[in-house]
């Protein structure tokens, strides 16, 4: 079995492989790059046994699992995550992808990895503002689980590390879904808690030239999103509150007013979520108590983006 590697260039791991090196980050995932990792197959005669090792964070696997996926009608790959997003999301489900006209993995494949290496040492050197943004996953996650599994994102946060036990008990969650509904269907929908707007403020970061990490734009697509769950089904405010408070203390609220509202609703509208028209949201009834395939009208939503952009 041949092994060949894409690598982050900031990670430093080095392999006896033959290595592609790119720079990580969700401005990767472009054509561009696609082509270079299938010219890089090429050269070296990549077949149906050979292996592409994905190292480095979540815009990493993306973008091999895309070109994996896609060559030869389908090798095998495999990932070795080195951030927190990457060990407790990205890593997971299969999902592959790369941006397409300023639209987050619009073009992409299912295809779970064949095999993965998750070793929570490399997370020591990881910058503060990565640990930050896997660290809205975990939170998300905690929101979906249980009170306790919250409780201790919410530690983590203050701590700022995370144990394995964490990561593993993140991945845990996410792998149980996953194997529930493999091609995102019904139940896996759940994990979509936060993304729908979370996902319209990093795209309209990447067409307006506002780049902000995906964790960053979870965390406050949480928050107007938690809004909606207390408008729409109850959602005790005091959690509303909590995640608000986690947003000004270590994420900071989006540089958006009231004239951007409908460019956001707008791009809300091309989610890939969306069905007849619809804006597809996960709703919060109460922590461990998702309600999927949600609906809201656009002055929901404009007052939930008030709440967000006046905190």
């Amino acid at each position: 079995m041949k092994t060949l590697v894409l690598q982050d260039k900031k990670v430093s791991w080095k392999s006896s492989f033959p290595t592609l090196k790119i720079k990580g980050g969700e401005s990767c995932k472009n054509l561009r790059n696609l082509h270079r990792v299938w010219d890089f197959l090429l050269k070296h005669n990549a077949d149906r046994n050979t292996v592409l090792l994905c190292v480095g964070g979540g815009s990493i696997s993306d973008l091999g699992g895309l070109a994996a996926s896609t060559y030869l009608r389908g090798i095998r790959f495999s990932v070795m995550p080195t951030t927190v997003l990457s060990m407790v999301d990205a890593s997971i489900g299969g999902k592959t992808g790369i941006d397409y006209k300023g639209f987050k993995n619009l073009i992409g494949t299912f295809q779970r990895p064949y095999r993965q290496s998750i070793d929570t040492r490399l997370l020591k050197t990881l910058p503060y503002e990565e640990f930050l943004s896997g660290m809205a996953e975990v939170v998300k996650t905690g929101l979906l689980n249980n009170e306790i599994h919250f409780n201790e994102a919410l530690a983590a946060l203050e701590d700022g590390q995370i144990s394995e036990d964490l990561v593993l008990k993140t991945r845990a969650f996410k792998e149980h879904i996953v194997h529930l509904d493999p091609k995102d269907r019904n139940i896996r929908h759940q994990l979509n808690l936060g993304h729908t707007i979370g996902h319209a403020l990093e795209e309209a970061g990447m067409k307006w030239n506002m780049p902000i990490r995906h964790g960053y734009a979870v965390m406050q697509g949480l928050v107007a999103e938690l809004y909606l769950s207390m408008m729409k089904t109850g959602l005790d405010k005091r959690i509303i509150s909590q995640l608000s408070h986690i947003l000004i203390e270590y994420y900071g609220k989006p540089a958006y007013s009231c004239k951007d509202y409908q460019k956001l609703i707008a791009i809300m509208r091309q989610d890939k979520k969306n069905v007849e028209g619809k804006i597809n949201f996960t709703f919060l009834q109460n922590i461990g108590q998702p309600l999927i395939n949600q609906t809201a009208t656009d002055k929901e939503i404009e007052e939930a983006l008030e709440y967000l952009f006046t905190l």
